[in-house]
Order: structure tokens, then C-alpha cells, then sequence
């Protein structure tokens, strides 16, 4: 950890004690569990007396972040979206997440709506119901009806969460410096990974940014009555509190009385699987959080979509690229497949090509015979993240975190209709991308943006062949090479020289016998040893790399 980090330790001393407490705590039950301690094991329990040594490491990781609160609980929640840096298992667990948080008392969400509005709950709604509906980590819904009679969800900030986060976030920097020290954490990518996530949370923090998501998913479903986006209402919405049309539905996390309802549930389930297809590949940006509670089967057999505080958008050649791998999984088509991997990922060097050929090969056999309405597009993304883990080949985080959803939608749509098929659904997709990438308008689109890109090109490069000219008529042309794995070698160098130093010097003096004890000149003595030592050290390291006389 570099040393501009202890000033935040110090700051948060407290929370630091509490996290690392908690941490080993999960960690000694890993050490317990090798043990056949049955009274020891039962000593070290969870929250809710679970006994920790018996669980799996991936539970543990998983109750530890439930004990460590929100933050923590959204860092596993992201995690479980990147299977391909985490592994299945993890992510798996991870999604078992619930941030099941006390809600703030009514005497705080009423300051926090006369902070952000300028009102008192009483001057702006006619009625404000001071039982929540729902305590998530971020913030509490409460049901309202605004004085012009509208029944409305209001969000509420939870009191002081930002301050809580902004703690949380720097002690998270600090312990991703340490796990990236870390051999075995190393290939979680411990940084990136919480970098990603602060810019996550910071965005879901900002309820203005969630309105403007509700108002743009409003505006591009406006003419597809199967779909229903709450209205947002801008003029009692800020960062901290976002007010929001009530809708009466049945979530689809109730499937015994979205059952009960006797509408058409595989109509539905096609309905909003077509909604997220519609978001992915013509809107680039989707809803990022298909979970079974924030899916509400409509009176009228419509589909309400809540919670917009976690909204990706995808670039253009990104977006290509996830329908380029899309396709390739539908068409079945290995080499094309590994083209993209190979583009799109970021891939270890000496990676094996020839092998993940073969495994991507092998993959897209073992699913070649299915038919389109029995393939299930989850087992086979799920797969594909193992394959890539393996191969260290890390994906960009939107298309890692798309396939998620993908993996997420055909979970939740098979609890309504265990037959459903996302494949299915996707197929039709394929004609509708080459004939999008085909028009004129995005060749257009497309032509414009080479010229551009080559007009900057013949702007720079007479600038830059000019200035290296110059600099070599002058003298001042300077080559600065990277050398990358000679540390080593050098060092051994260096010791090397300087064990021999020591010896020859030592010699010289045992051979005059300056200070002697008893005949025998100790400096030189200790000399002599301490130089046979470095040389033994020298020899057991040039070992350990390869002999001398290793032919390449």
C-alpha cells in the first residue's frame, strides 16, 4: 500500500478495525474447516448463527460481505455480473445477495425531502405513508399521493449513506492495493474491479441520473402498450429524492399469483424478453438489473420494469461486437467465435490460440445439435465465462456484464415459463442486425466517421514526421527502449561483482593477517564466509531460472 494511503486509515481507524476484524473472522473459519474440531467449529458463527467454518468458501465470501453492510453488499451484487473474472461458482453465490436494510425513521426522511425540496412532507404530499415499502442499501420507497391527487413512489437517500459509501470506497482502494499483492487474489483483478464499482455506485447515488433514465426509457417505449415505465415527476425529484408514478402489479419474484392472474404468461414472457433485445440492440442501453422483483405483471397483462439506478449504454462498436459473438453462438460458428474473443478481449501474452480454438470449438459442438427452441442461452454463456477465466482472457466490462443480463432475463422469464427459450427469441435478431449494419443510413454514418479519422490522420502525421526531423538535425533524437524481465539478471550481476570483491578483498587480508586474533585475521575471516554465503545464495538462484550451461 503506498504510503499516501495511511492518512485515510488513520481517518477511518473505526471502520478499518471492523472490516479486517470481520475478514478474518471469515478467514479462520477457512483454517478452522481443515480441522476435525467439531466443538472449536462450532464456536465461530455468523450474524445469524450459521456456523461459518462448515460453509464453502464462496458462501463465506458471501456472508462476510452481508455482515460488512451496503457498500459491500453492492461490490458482491457487481462481482456477480463478471463471471469471467470471478469464476461461476462465486458469481452464483454473489447473486444470492439481499441488502436487507433497517429503514431510516420517518423523523430523517422527512429532513432529507425538506433539505433536497424545500418543503415538509405535509406541503408536498397530501398523504405520505411513513411504513416503507422497501429498504434497499442506496435508499427506502414509501407510497404518497402528491396534492394534485397522483398516487406516487417516492425514493428516499437513506440519512448520511453518501458520507458511509465515501469511507467505504476508500477502504475498499486500500485493501484492492493489498489484494493485488496477493498471488492467489491477483487474477480477481482486485483494482479494476473496485474502480469499476465506484463508478457504479457513485452513478446510483445520483437519483437525478435514474430520473433522466426512467424519462428516456419512457420516451422509447411510449408506443408499445405491453410495456409500462413509471412517469418521473422532474419538479419534486433531485439527487437525493426521486418521486415516481405508482403502479399497482404483481411481481414476477410472486409466481404462484402471477399464476393466479389467468393472463397469458408466455405472451408476457416473450414481451419482455423482446423489451430487453429492443434496449440492447436498438437503443443501446439497457436495464441492467432483470431481477424477478423489479418485474411487474401489469392488470392488463402489460410488463412495469422498476429500479432504473443501474442503466448501461453501449457504444456503437462495442454493441457490434456483442452481436457479433451473439451471432457467432446462434450460427455456431468456432472460428468466427475466437475472431471476436481475440478482438474484444484483453488476452494474456503466450496465450495458446491453437488450444482455445479447440475449446471454443468444443463448446459450440456439445450445443450444435440442439434446436433453436430448446437451446438455453444461459448454460452455454455460463460455460463460455469458465472457458475464458481459464484462458485468463478478460472481457470488456459492458459485454461482460450484458451476457450477465442475458444469462439473468432467461432465468427469470423460465421461472414464468420453464419452456421459454431466449435463443429462440434472439434468432430473428440476426436478420434484423445485417439489415441494420446493411442500410444506408449507418454506411453513411460509418463513411463519415473514416473521413474524419483520416482527415485527423493527414492533419498530424506531416506535424509529427516535421518534428522528428527536427529534432534529428538537431541532435536531440532520443530512442528510449523498455526492457522487460532484466531486473533479474541484473541484480544477479551486480551480487555477483560484488561477492567477488568481497572475496578477493577478504583474501588480501587473511594473506596479511591485519587484526589478527590468535594468528588468524578475523575481518577477513568473516569476509571469506559472508562471500561464500552470497556466492551459495547466487548459485541456488541462477538454479532456481536455469543452469548456465542450458542450451535454448
Amino acid at each position: 500500500m503506498r504510503i499516501g494511503a495511511i492518512p485515510q486509515i488513520y481517518r477511518n481507524v473505526n471502520r478499518w478495525g471492523e472490516i479486517l476484524s470481520i475478514l478474518s473472522k471469515y478467514g479462520l473459519a477457512g483454517w478452522l474447516s481443515r480441522f476435525d474440531f467439531a466443538i472449536g467449529k462450532s464456536w465461530l458463527k455468523n450474524r445469524d448463527g450459521q456456523i461459518i467454518a462448515n460453509e464453502t468458501r464462496e458462501t463465506r465470501i458471501r456472508l462476510a460481505m452481508e455482515e460488512l453492510g451496503p457498500t459491500f453488499i453492492k461490490l458482491g451484487q457487481i462481482m456477480s455480473t463478471r463471471p469471467d473474472i470471478v469464476g461461476s461458482e462465486l458469481a452464483d453465490e454473489l447473486e444470492k445477495l439481499q441488502a436487507d436494510v433497517p429503514a431510516d425513521a420517518t423523523e430523517l426522511v422527512a429532513e432529507v425531502i425538506q433539505q433536497e425540496l424545500g418543503q415538509t412532507i405535509e406541503e408536498v404530499f397530501a398523504e405520505f405513508s411513513k411504513t416503507p415499502v422497501a429498504s434497499a442499501s442506496i435508499g427506502q420507497v414509501h407510497r404518497a399521493r402528491l396534492q394534485s391527487g397522483e398516487e406516487v413512489a417516492v425514493k428516499v437517500q437513506h440519512h448520511d449513506i453518501e458520507k458511509q459509501v465515501h469511507v467505504d470506497l476508500d477502504i475498499l482502494s486500500g485493501l484492492a492495493q493489498l489484494a493485488e499483492r496477493l498471488p492467489e487474489l491477483r487474477p480477481y483483478r482486485p483494482r479494476a474491479t473496485v474502480a469499476e464499482f465506484q463508478r457504479a455506485l457513485r452513478r446510483e447515488l445520483d437519483f437525478e441520473r435514474e430520473r433522466r433514465h426512467l424519462e428516456q426509457f419512457e420516451h422509447a417505449f411510449a408506443e408499445n402498450p405491453q410495456i409500462k415505465i413509471p412517469r418521473a415527476y422532474a419538479d419534486y425529484s433531485t439527487q437525493r429524492v426521486l418521486v415516481m408514478e405508482w403502479m399497482d402489479g404483481t411481481p414476477l419474484s410472486s409466481p404462484e399469483h402471477v399464476r393466479a392472474s389467468g393472463i397469458d404468461l408466455k405472451a408476457v414472457t416473450r414481451n419482455g424478453a423482446e423489451m430487453y433485445l429492443e434496449m440492447i440492440f436498438r437503443l443501446g442501453l439497457y436495464h441492467a438489473d432483470p431481477h424477478p422483483g423489479n418485474l411487474l405483471l401489469m392488470p392488463d397483462g402489460a410488463l412495469g420494469l422498476l429500479d432504473f439506478g443501474m442503466v448501461i449504454r453501449i457504444e456503437e462498436r462495442l454493441r457490434e461486437d456483442i452481436e457479433d459473438l451473439l451471432m457467432a453462438i446462434v450460427e455456431q460458428d468456432a472460428h468466427h467465435l475466437v475472431a471476436v474473443v481475440m478482438r474484444v478481449g484483453a488476452v494474456p501474452p503466450g496465450l495458446d490460440e491453437t488450444s482455445l480454438s479447440l475449446d471454443l470449438s468444443d463448446f459450440l459442438a456439445h450445443y450444435a445439435y440442439q434446436s433453436v427452441d430448446h437451446f438455453e442461452l444461459a448454460p452455454a454463456l455460463t460455460e463460455m465465462f469458465d472457458l475464458m477465466r481459464r484462458y485468463e482472457i478478460v472481457l470488456p466490462s459492458p459485454m461482460a456484464l450484458l451476457l450477465k443480463v442475458l444469462i439473468m432475463l432467461e432465468g427469470t422469464a423460465q421461472k414464468l415459463e420453464p419452456d421459454f427459450s431466449l435463443m429462440e427469441v434472439l434468432e430473428p435478431y440476426q436478420r434484423k442486425v445485417i439489415a441494420r449494419r446493411m442500410s444506408p443510413a449507418r454506411q453513411l454514418r460509418k463513411a463519415r466517421r473514416m473521413v474524419y479519422e483520416v482527415q485527423q490522420l493527414a492533419e498530424v502525421v506531416p506535424r509529427r514526421l516535421r518534428d522528428i526531423l527536427q529534432q534529428v538535425q538537431s541532435g536531440r533524437f532520443d530512442v528510449h527502449l523498455d526492457h522487460r524481465g532484466l531486473e533479474p539478471s541484473v541484480n544477479r550481476l551486480v551480487l555477483g561483482m560484488l561477492t567477488s570483491a568481497l572475496f578477493i578483498g577478504s583474501v588480501l587480508l587473511v594473506t596479511n593477517v591485519i587484526w589478527p586474533v590468535r594468528g588468524v585475521s578475523v575481518p577477513g575471516t568473516l569476509g571469506v564466509a559472508l562471500s561464500a554465503a552470497m556466492g551459495l545464495r547466487l548459485l541456488r538462484a541462477i538454479n532456481k531460472s536455469g543452469h548456465l550451461d542450458r542450451r535454448q
